[in-house]
């Protein structure tokens, strides 16, 4: 019988590191089988403004017009969740006509703006709608959207929210607010209701 041959260190650490990876890899696909779970149950979807469908600067302008940029991917991506039969809104501390039209220009189901209560708001809305919360997103950036975040059935945060968000989303965008974040979220659930493909189709057929 052949000797037996230790495994140097060398093979033993590569071997451990293997383990390591294929351990992750598991752990990943339990959690992307639940992300998409939560995401595929999602039939409404409510969004903070500042630092979530903009960058977070407050611009002004001579005549103290309060201007704000918005993301045309994060727009299109909206549109297209719309077209999945999911309902989108804006809630929203402060108040802008900047908002108000980016709003009417998406067609978005419910704007609140002013609303200092974001979780009275959402129950209102849920109330109208039928709908409970694991039905439910919302994606916010800052402390005044934990009470709702922690509430929804998909929790989400972008990418520069502020350390203490990520410990209560189930998604967190890898890019920042205002610069495709939310598109990324509309991705997310539109790939979890399987409507990927026949949305793009649409797209695709056109001359």
């Amino acid at each position: 019988m052949a000797d037996f041959v230790y495994p140097g260190d060398c093979e033993l650490t590569a071997f451990l590191l293997r383990r390591a990876a294929q351990r992750k890899e598991q752990q990943d696909s339990i959690m992307d089988e639940t992300l998409r779970a939560r995401a595929a149950r999602v039939e409404l979807l409510l969004l903070d403004v500042d630092g979530v469908l903009t960058d977070g600067s407050l611009v002004y302008s001579a005549q103290g017009d309060e201007l704000k940029t918005f993301n045309s991917k994060d727009g299109f991506g909206l549109n297209l969740l719309q077209q999945a039969g999911v309902a989108v809104g804006i809630i929203t501390a402060r108040r802008s006509g900047a908002v108000a039209r980016r709003a009417a220009d998406l067609g978005l189901a419910h704007v609140h703006q002013g609303a200092r209560n974001k979780v009275a708001v959402c129950r209102e809305i849920m109330a109208t709608a039928a709908l409970d919360w694991s039905q439910v997103a919302y994606m916010g950036d800052d402390w005044l959207d934990m009470p709702l975040l922690t509430r929804v059935g998909l929790a989400a945060t972008v990418a520069d929210a502020v350390p203490e968000m990520a410990a209560h989303a189930h998604f967190v965008s890898q890019r920042p607010g205002g610069r495709g974040a939310v598109r990324e979220l509309c991705d997310l659930i539109i790939e979890a209701r399987g409507r990927r493909d026949a949305l793009m189709a649409r797209y695709l057929e056109r001359q």
